[in-house]
């Protein structure tokens, strides 16, 4: 698994020490800053969590999610809002920003601990989702068990079509040249003709039927699948 990254935000820098060293101790990379301005310097999208305080100086915590959520490269982040703001509106308010979790001061470091590992726990399940069905809108491809939908109606398809459409879903927007459509879905003991590869794309078009435009040849280079 990889190790996963968190940027502490709080303008209290004891606790900023205090969360990083029980964090890392628990296997995270943790970085701090001490101020929303201090984040936004930073890469955020290295980060797969946020720990932010909501009170802090003229970018309060609220204002630096909405930021972050406004963001397309970044919107993904998770984020845990630690705050001593209690009230049912300031907690609505955070989850209406997209918050993962919602911690009051004054916590314990076990507390938090234990809800940071319960948002990843939970990334885990979505990535794991993720590599087991692979989709573009209503075209699904069921990589554990072998099946192609279009609208929920399951789609005949050959082993070798299969593969394509799974690299090229894995893979959209990516050209692929004739050549390494081959190498990654034919084994190299095997001749084939580059006749063969139309032939098996032509068929898998006609089978995704409204998808059948989203392959799109370049001549001369190859094929990819436009999202």
């Amino acid at each position: 698994m990889d190790v996963y990254r968190i940027l502490v935000v709080d303008d209290e820098e004891d606790l900023c020490e205090i969360l990083q060293f029980n964090l890392e101790s628990e296997g995270y990379v943790v970085d701090v800053a001490y101020s929303a301005e201090e984040a936004l310097k930073k890469d955020i999208c290295k980060y797969n969590l946020l720990l932010l305080d909501v009170m802090m100086g003229e970018i309060s915590g609220f204002k630096l999610a909405r930021m972050l959520r406004d963001n397309p490269n970044i919107s993904s982040v998770s984020i845990i809002f630690l705050t001593a703001k209690d009230s049912e509106n300031d907690r609505l308010t955070g989850f209406t920003l997209g918050a993962d979790d919602y911690i009051n001061k004054p916590f314990s470091i076990r507390e938090v601990v234990a809800r940071v590992k319960a948002v990843f726990r939970r990334l885990e399940i979505v990535k794991v989702k993720n590599i087991e069905n692979l989709s573009y809108e209503t075209l699904e491809l069921q990589i554990i068990n072998k099946k192609v939908l279009v609208d929920n109606n399951e789609i005949s398809f050959t082993k070798k079509e299969f593969e394509i459409l799974k690299l090229f879903l894995e893979n959209k927007n990516r050209l692929f040249s004739r050549d390494e459509i081959l190498s990654r879905v034919w084994s190299a003991d095997v001749c084939v003709l580059d006749r063969t590869i139309d032939v098996n794309i032509t068929r898998l078009r006609k089978k995704i039927g409204k998808y059948d435009k989203n392959i799109v040849t370049r001549l001369g280079y190859g094929y990819c699948f436009e999202a």
